[in-house]
Protein backbone atom coordinates (compact mmCIF):
# COMPACT_ATOMS: atom_id res chain seq x y z
CA UNK A 1 0.00 0.00 0.00
CA UNK A 2 1.69 3.31 -0.65
CA UNK A 3 0.55 6.04 1.37
CA UNK A 4 0.95 9.98 0.25
CA UNK A 5 1.70 12.30 3.22
CA UNK A 6 0.53 16.11 2.20
CA UNK A 7 1.07 19.23 4.63
CA UNK A 8 -0.60 22.62 4.64
CA UNK A 9 1.27 25.77 6.40
CA UNK A 10 3.67 23.61 7.97
CA UNK A 11 6.72 20.73 7.35
CA UNK A 12 6.00 17.24 8.94
CA UNK A 13 9.37 15.51 10.90
CA UNK A 14 10.21 12.33 10.46
CA UNK A 15 8.91 10.60 13.51
CA UNK A 16 5.25 12.20 12.32
CA UNK A 17 5.51 10.75 9.26
CA UNK A 18 7.23 7.31 10.52
CA UNK A 19 3.76 7.26 13.14
CA UNK A 20 1.55 7.99 10.38
CA UNK A 21 3.12 5.12 8.27
CA UNK A 22 2.20 2.88 11.27
CA UNK A 23 -1.14 3.51 12.31
CA UNK A 24 -1.97 3.97 8.29
CA UNK A 25 -0.06 0.53 7.75
CA UNK A 26 -1.92 -1.25 10.02
CA UNK A 27 -5.34 -0.60 8.04
CA UNK A 28 -4.61 -4.03 5.89
CA UNK A 29 -6.08 -5.89 8.97
CA UNK A 30 -9.09 -5.04 7.99
CA UNK A 31 -9.20 -5.00 4.35
CA UNK A 32 -6.12 -6.63 2.03
CA UNK A 33 -7.51 -4.98 -1.30
CA UNK A 34 -6.34 -1.09 0.54
CA UNK A 35 -4.83 0.35 -2.80
CA UNK A 36 -3.06 3.53 -1.16
CA UNK A 37 -4.35 5.97 1.40
CA UNK A 38 -3.76 10.09 1.38
CA UNK A 39 -2.85 11.44 4.11
CA UNK A 40 -3.78 15.50 4.30
CA UNK A 41 -2.82 17.43 7.60
CA UNK A 42 -3.00 20.81 8.45
CA UNK A 43 -3.78 23.94 11.18
CA UNK A 44 -6.91 24.82 12.39
CA UNK A 45 -6.86 28.73 13.53
CA UNK A 46 -9.00 28.49 16.65
CA UNK A 47 -10.81 32.15 17.62
CA UNK A 48 -12.40 30.55 20.65
CA UNK A 49 -9.48 27.93 21.93
CA UNK A 50 -6.12 29.10 23.71
CA UNK A 51 -4.76 26.74 21.05
CA UNK A 52 -5.12 25.64 16.92
CA UNK A 53 -6.55 22.78 16.05
CA UNK A 54 -4.41 19.84 14.10
CA UNK A 55 -6.71 18.67 11.43
CA UNK A 56 -6.23 15.00 9.86
CA UNK A 57 -7.82 13.94 6.83
CA UNK A 58 -7.23 10.45 5.39
CA UNK A 59 -8.61 9.10 2.38
CA UNK A 60 -7.94 5.36 2.41
CA UNK A 61 -8.83 3.71 -1.88
CA UNK A 62 -10.37 0.59 -2.17
CA UNK A 63 -11.44 -1.09 -5.21
CA UNK A 64 -15.32 0.14 -6.03
CA UNK A 65 -15.08 2.58 -2.79
CA UNK A 66 -13.24 5.41 -1.08
CA UNK A 67 -12.97 5.97 2.39
CA UNK A 68 -12.77 9.17 4.01
CA UNK A 69 -12.56 10.27 7.68
CA UNK A 70 -11.61 13.76 8.92
CA UNK A 71 -10.70 14.09 12.72
CA UNK A 72 -9.39 17.83 14.92
CA UNK A 73 -7.31 17.42 18.44
CA UNK A 74 -5.05 19.14 19.94
CA UNK A 75 -2.40 16.80 18.55
CA UNK A 76 -1.86 15.35 15.21
CA UNK A 77 -1.12 11.80 16.54
CA UNK A 78 -4.35 12.48 18.10
CA UNK A 79 -6.17 13.54 15.23
CA UNK A 80 -4.13 10.12 13.24
CA UNK A 81 -5.47 8.10 15.64
CA UNK A 82 -9.54 9.36 15.75
CA UNK A 83 -9.25 9.27 11.82
CA UNK A 84 -7.92 5.63 11.73
CA UNK A 85 -10.39 4.45 14.32
CA UNK A 86 -12.97 5.85 12.03
CA UNK A 87 -11.70 4.22 9.07
CA UNK A 88 -11.47 0.35 10.97
CA UNK A 89 -14.96 0.56 11.48
CA UNK A 90 -16.24 1.93 7.86
CA UNK A 91 -13.65 -1.47 6.10
CA UNK A 92 -14.96 -3.62 8.84
CA UNK A 93 -18.56 -2.41 7.64
CA UNK A 94 -17.74 -3.27 4.27
CA UNK A 95 -15.70 -6.69 4.74
CA UNK A 96 -19.64 -7.40 6.70
CA UNK A 97 -21.45 -6.46 3.03
CA UNK A 98 -19.18 -8.82 1.02
CA UNK A 99 -19.04 -11.72 3.14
Amino acid sequence: MEIKINTTGFNADSSLKSFIDEKVGKLTQYSDDILNAEVHLSLERSQTKNFDSKVAKVKVLVPRNDFFAEKKAQTFEEAIDSTISALKTQLVKRKGKYK
